[in-house]
């Protein structure tokens, strides 16, 4: 018995001396904490959705989901031949193009009217703390940091690992002229060297006004936050992108509720929306929205346009990697949801119709 306890004593010191490397980030603490705190949507030490929203379906355990995620997973979680892909000489780019360039995941650049954005890049390769776990699918890590210039505004929507990058976000910092986050997540930032003086870090429900008829507005998402075993002391967000020309849907994660109608209705419609479409499963549904979901989300935004992210780069749940894609453009096509599908690294222009094939077809 005293071996065993020796053991479980070294192990857990072993991972508490893991989780003080920074790419773990820092919790909340002094005034920021303080406004958390003083937060709407901040109640019992912690945030909170606006639908209540257990992490896992009524009747579902924690154990069950291991077993299932380590036992039960497709065997097409991964594919097994590279992903195609093209890549765009970001640095060229027309000073008139309005363009989008999605990285795989939820990684995505934006030059809209001029501003260059850039949402949750993810380039290290991998979405997790273990460089050797949650590797990034082959063919995937197209772009690096090099291939950017520089970001006017990078926009987090969360701090999972599969959002809040530790090594892409260092190597970006000399590129990024403001950051907009939710509540709590610049702790992790400011840990990291950036510079709060262009980090604009807000709840929900917030206005941003950048100028030049440029602003952002902070919405809410159903989801949670956090990097290590603590959750939910920073903001999960969503956020409408409105400049001169366009109205745009800014996802992240989210499972579906009543407020993606109240979002339409506020703002009218959107020329795009881009919302999450993978990493689903019925055991978690109140924490990332179901394909057909995604759709009923993308009518609710009344989105003239719909772009599904969150796949074809990490398999966080248990099913084959291209089943979103499939099951989201079947319940598009079925609704006359016009949707977007480019391969990772396809310039997509937000100004003229295109056509997009499904790459993913006959892929392993």
């Amino acid at each position: 018995m005293t071996t065993i306890l020796i053991i479980v004593i070294l192990l857990i010191a072993g991972i508490a001396v893991y989780m003080k490397q920074p790419q773990f980030g820092r919790l909340p603490s002094g005034e920021r904490q303080k406004r958390i705190e003083l937060s709407p949507n901040h109640k019992e030490g912690q945030f909170q959705n606006l639908s209540h929203t257990p992490s896992l379906k009524e009747g579902v355990s924690m154990p069950r989901v291991l077993y299932e995620f380590f036992f039960n997973k497709s065997k097409r979680s991964r594919p097994k031949l590279p992903l195609p892909s093209q890549k765009v000489n970001l640095h060229r780019l027309a000073l008139d193009e309005n363009v989008l360039v999605w990285f795989g995941h939820s990684s995505y650049f934006m030059q809209v009217d001029g501003i260059k954005l850039l949402v949750d890049p993810v380039f290290s390769g991998n979405a997790s703390p273990a460089k050797f776990t949650t590797k990034a699918f082959p063919g995937s890590d197209a772009y690096a940091v090099e291939d950017f210039p520089e970001i006017d505004i990078l926009i987090i929507t969360h701090d999972h690992w599969d959002h809040l990058d530790y090594e892409t976000l260092l190597k970006l910092k000399p590129k990024v002229k403001k950051v907009v986050t939710g509540l709590g997540t610049a702790e992790h930032l400011q840990t990291w060297g950036y510079d709060m003086a262009r980090v604009e870090e807000r709840d929900w429900n917030e206005t941003i006004t950048l100028g030049s008829g440029f602003t952002i507005y902070t919405t809410p998402a159903r989801h949670f936050a956090g990097r290590t075993f603590t959750r939910n002391k920073a903001m999960w967000m969503s956020f409408v992108l409105q400049t001169p020309s366009f109205r745009i849907f800014l996802g992240g994660d989210s499972g579906y509720d009543y407020f993606f109608k109240e979002i339409g209705e506020r703002f009218g419609s959107f020329d795009l929306a881009v919302l999450e479409c993978g990493q689903y499963n019925v055991n978690w549904e109140y924490i990332h929205m179901l394909p057909e979901q995604v759709v009923a989300a993308a009518h609710d935004l009344k989105a003239k346009k719909l772009l599904p992210v969150h796949w074809a780069k990490f398999s966080l749940a248990l099913h084959d990697w291209d089943e979103p894609i499939k099951r989201v453009t079947a319940e598009a096509e079925k609704q006359g949801m016009p949707i977007l599908t480019p391969m990772i690294g396809e310039k997509v222009s937000l100004d003229k119709p295109q056509m997009f094939r499904k790459w993913w077809e006959g892929l392993e």
